[in-house]
């Protein structure tokens, strides 16, 4: 089996160690949808991680285990690599903490020096969050659509539009259609993608078949939800728009990244973290 490429293991820490993390520039990726250094962002948002597979070990060397959300503004210079990501929050198991506070004072300063900013974090017991459950995206769901549609082509902007004929509504849309692949690993990313706006109708045909257009693309999860944004800011000019991917858990992590161009309603479980 070693000698399969299912077979190459990945090296896993045994004790704690932030300098696992590893920061990507933001900057890069925006500049190829236009946004030069130090202008202002078209959008303001958060990227959402939620840690199904923290640990550590409390004074006595009992194991804890929780989970954690975890908010880093969108207008944080950096990026952090999800891989990075899990081997950092493993590197956890062994570490010895005085209690939840500590884990999360620990959290917030390794996180934030990274980011290049202030990140939040909630960490919470299992039951909790079990207790909850998981909401699904409320909107019109666009997949119902019966188009044919070749899914090799790329993303194409010139695909949405909108519906001259009529004036300005508010409209919440949804597909369960969006995926894209990791540009590091090439793993596949699969997502759920909500567009609330305020504008004139959008055609739900052609905006279905650019999010299908995502599937060939390899590109960080942050990158897609800014890119949705800006394309169908740009092609369907909407007064308000608000653009929001909950992406399927890998690893034990998964990232839901949100933007907005007004104070809309944020995603359900970052709401705290405004009041």
């Amino acid at each position: 089996m070693a000698t399969l490429p299912l077979g190459q293991s990945t090296q896993y820490p045994d004790q704690y160690d932030p300098s696992l993390l590893f920061p990507i520039p933001r900057i890069e990726n925006r500049k190829k949808l236009g946004i030069k250094e130090n202008q202002a962002l078209p959008f303001v948002g958060v990227d959402i991680w939620n840690a199904f597979e923290l640990s550590w070990l409390n004074k006595k060397g009992k194991p804890q285990i929780a989970l954690a959300e975890f908010q880093i503004p969108a207008d944080s210079p950096n990026m952090i690599e999800s891989k990075s990501f899990k081997l950092y929050l493993n590197s956890l198991n062994s570490a010895r903490f005085e209690d939840d506070n500590e884990v999360k004072d620990r959290l917030i300063t390794d996180l934030s020096a990274v980011a290049g900013s202030k990140i939040t974090t909630r960490i919470n017991p299992t039951e909790a969050i079990s207790k909850k459950g998981m909401q699904e995206m409320g909107g019109i769901l666009m997949d119902r659509l019966d188009i044919e549609i070749d899914p090799n082509l790329p993303a194409d902007p010139s695909l949405l539009g909108v519906n001259e004929s009529f004036g300005p509504i508010e409209q919440c849309l949804v597909s369960h259609l969006l995926k894209s692949n990791c540009p590091v690993t090439g793993q596949p990313d699969w997502a759920s993608v909500q567009i609330r706006y305020q504008g004139r109708p959008i055609l739900e045909e052609g905006l279905l078949r650019y999010l299908i257009g995502f599937r060939q693309l390899g590109e960080f999860h942050e990158h897609c939800v800014e890119t949705i944004f800006t394309d169908i800011k740009r092609q369907c000019k909407p007064e308000k728009l608000s653009v929001y991917a909950r992406y399927t858990r890998r690893g034990g992590l998964d990232i839901n990244p949100f933007r907005t161009d007004h104070n809309s309603p944020w995603p359900e479980n970052i709401r705290h973290a405004r009041q």
